[in-house]
């Protein structure tokens, strides 16, 4: 409610720190300039620069390793590890003068850092406190458990209690007057805009945690999530209390809660506020993995988790009690295992036969998720995974190329609800996050639709799953499996919700507050497919990441998505491919470089292209199959070779599409190998970074190209609600 027509007068500091994305490409080039390459950004405030320092770099939800490269680049240039480097280097002994000369960074700021460092060693447990440590960090410095003890949280107010002011925004701090016990928003004062205030009988007070920084595998999606469940909880008269570190969302604006907390998404963040406010309980199926993780500390520490119960959450998350599960209900997973040791992943490997899918548990994105194909690779893997991972188990799977299909849905424990399902056009292999998705699915039979959903149902049940949860599926030669349970919210949420118009987190929300969907007018099962083709597509951010490969595998590398709607499939490519940047010029030229394994598919791709008038490049492996099938290539050198190669015809711009396959792209996925840069990488690298098309899946490329030359149909604008709401018979009838 405070005029902002005064001079600010500010009691607080802030801190902000982008997120950037090379956790997910340790072998990219990592320089900071004029170009962005920040996926997203944290947000502190505390009293002192210090403070704020360390409680935005909690918020990044890194660790750093406690030694990285001190010298040459790590400090003398611009990148994501600098800030860790100058702490390193003044941890060690290095001349404060020194490095703000080689950093260009101002002496000032150095000397904070110096402060910080000298408080690591010198100071008490209170002055790490002030200075934005966590208990555990501190824990990690003393070698001892510190006592518990709560901060104090301050209100933001813009004119230092010069004037009255009245935010819902607040922050943590060491001090003695506590501003957010007697504040306005909790004494019906004012202070939030009426929007904002719980309606009819007061229901209590629960606490949302949202998600922290958008990154890949983590974005916004989880903020619709946040911001759908404190609405759904006003609507039900219940206080919404939301905790997040990200200035960028919705979440964070001063009317979407009925407070927010601006915190780190550690334990201390959210337990100190769910213990200031006195919780009822915490929603932490809305925030992504982020949330999901701080369940079972919290639950230790006293806080109700409200839904899905902590054991359930933690048998679908731990994937060897998770196959041990499915396996006691009759419901089919590829063949595999659960293991820490190198050797039993071999023998698992043997079992099962290469090549196999290897994931960890507990992780976000597909993160160092691969699909490995002998024993070498395998066993390079694993000593990786042991190391990085967080608690150590790696899942050795049978890897099927089927039909992937994705499923969300609401559940009770006993109704379960699914808007949709969802099929992806790119074979298993390809992450979820950057497949092409279709609702409804249109290529399944009937028998493996009903299969579908009646795991779905079964999990759900047995798990005694409450609120939302997500289920994916490979479909290989008719038969169905489960390939992984997520029991939270997952990216296609806002997708499904918007195409359905089934209100999937306001839906979840009231299930986790007790109430029984079937009393509310669900049921159990499908819901009848709208009369609409919707596809979700992926966008990538590749062009801003120098040395990053775009080759899609089951890592995750998609930074956001479109939609395209239409009355028909082919339609509904089209606008979702147009809309994330995918195109192809008839007439043109296009580039095609295909491994041996993919070569049998590649004619009908062929035949498309010059249905378009288009040119075909390819290099002499590739031309002499299409050779063999009668048509006439013009043949590219690879790169090395004399004349005219495939680097020259990307970078002269005489291509305007290019589709390229390989058979494996990675020797070890840990930090220290990285990707083979082999005549692959160097092509996708070229295309992406003169923004030409480049396709690594042939499942792409055809739906692409089939959309392409389809009959256009008569270009329909309609809001989304006519969309869902148009029956299948009215959208044909209709010119």
């Amino acid at each position: 409610r405070t005029f902002a027509a005064f001079e600010p007068a500010l009691d607080y500091c802030v801190v902000k720190i982008p997120r950037w994305p090379f956790d997910k490409f340790p072998a990219g080039d990592r320089r900071l300039g004029t170009q962005m390459a920040s996926t997203g950004e944290v947000m502190a405030i505390e009293r002192t620069f210090e403070a704020a320092l360390t409680k935005a770099m909690r918020s990044l939800e890194q660790k750093p390793p406690a030694t990285w490269e001190l010298g040459g680049d790590t400090i003398d240039q611009p990148n994501d590890r600098r800030l860790f480097a100058l702490l390193n280097a003044l941890r060690n002994g290095a001349d404060p003068a020194s490095l703000a000369e080689r950093s260009g960074i101002d002496r000032w700021f150095i000397d904070r850092l110096a402060g910080i460092t000298r408080l690591e060693v010198e100071g008490d447990v209170r002055e790490l406190r002030r200075a934005g440590f966590s208990d555990p960090m501190i824990t990690a410095l003393r070698g001892e458990t510190v006592e518990p003890a709560a901060p104090t949280y301050k209100l933001v107010d813009t004119c230092a209690g010069e004037f009255e002011a009245a935010t819902p925004y607040y922050y943590s701090c060491w001090e003695e007057e506590n501003e957010s016990k007697n504040s306005s928003p909790r004494s019906g004062e004012g202070g939030l805009p009426q929007s904002g205030r719980p309606e009819g009988a007061d229901g209590g007070t629960v606490l949302v945690l949202g998600s922290g920084p958008i990154r890949i595998g983590q974005g916004i999606e989880f903020d619709y999530c946040s911001v759908h469940a404190a609405w759904s909880l006003r609507e039900s008269g219940v206080r919404a209390v939301l905790v997040n570190s990200n200035p960028e969302t919705v979440s964070t604006d001063f009317d979407t809660s009925y407070r927010l907390y601006f915190e780190p998404l550690d334990l201390d963040g959210a337990l100190h506020v769910a213990q200031a406010e006195g919780v009822d309980g915490a929603l932490v199926q809305f925030g992504g993995q982020t949330s999901i993780n701080l369940a079972e500390p919290l639950h230790e520490n006293g806080v109700a988790i409200m839904g899905s119960s902590v054991e359930a959450i933690d048998l679908a998350e731990d994937r060897r009690a998770f196959a041990r599960s499915l396996d006691a209900i009759g419901i089919p997973q590829p063949m595999g295992g659960t293991t820490t040791t190198v050797e039993e992943a071999v023998a698992i490997a043997e079992r099962a036969g290469y090549p196999v899918l290897v994931r960890p548990s507990y992780v976000l994105g597909g993160r160092a998720m691969e699909i490995v194909r002998n024993p070498g690779e395998l066993r390079r893997y694993m000593v990786w995974a042991i190391g990085a991972m967080p608690r150590g188990q790696v899942l050795v799977d049978k890897y099927l190329q089927g039909i992937e299909v994705e499923v969300d849905a609401i559940s009770d424990g006993d109704t379960v609800v699914i808007p949709g399902v969802m099929q992806h056009v790119e074979r298993a292999g390809v992450h979820s996050g950057d497949s092409y998705a279709v609702y409804p699915a249109q290529g399944l039979e009937a028998t493996e639709v009903d299969h579908v959903i009646d795991y779905t149902v079964r999990i759900a049940r047995h798990l005694r799953l409450r609120g939302l949860v997500n289920v994916q599926y490979v479909v290989h030669r008719g038969h169905v499996y489960v390939l992984e349970v997520n029991p939270r919210a997952s990216r296609t949420v806002p997708f499904l919700s918007k195409v359905t118009g089934v209100p999937m987190v306001r839906l979840a929300t009231r299930v986790m507050l007790g109430e029984k969907l079937a009393e509310i007018g669900w049921s159990t099962g499908l819901v009848p497919p709208r009369g609409l083709v919707a596809v979700k597509a992926p966008v990538f951010s590749m062009n801003k990441l120098p040395a990053v490969d775009s080759y899609l595998g089951p890592e995750m590398k998609s930074t956001g998505e479109a939609i395209g709607l239409a009355r028909t499939l082919n339609e509904a490519l089209r606008k979702a491919f147009a809309a994330s940047g995918m195109h192809v010029q008839r007439g043109s030229a296009a580039l095609l470089t295909i491994a041996d394994s993919d070569k049998p598919e590649l004619l009908p791709i062929a035949s498309r292209l010059v249905q378009m008038g288009c040119r075909l490049v390819a290099t002499e492996g590739t031309a002499k199959a299409l050779q063999q099938a009668g048509f006439s290539p013009r043949v590219v050198a690879k790169i090395g070779e004399e004349g005219p190669t495939v680097l020259d015809v990307i970078v002269r711009g005489e291509v305007a599409l290019v589709i390229n396959t390989m058979s494996n792209i990675y020797t070890d996925p840990g930090e220290a190998g990285g990707p083979v840069f082999k005549d692959g990488f160097e092509i996708r690298r070229a295309a992406v970074e003169r923004r030409i098309p480049c396709l690594t899946s042939l499942d792409t490329a055809t739906a692409l190209l089939e959309s392409a030359v389809a009959p256009a149909e008569e270009l329909e604008v309609r809001t989304i609600d006519e969309w869902r709401e148009a029956t299948p018979s009215a959208l044909v009838g209709e010119s």
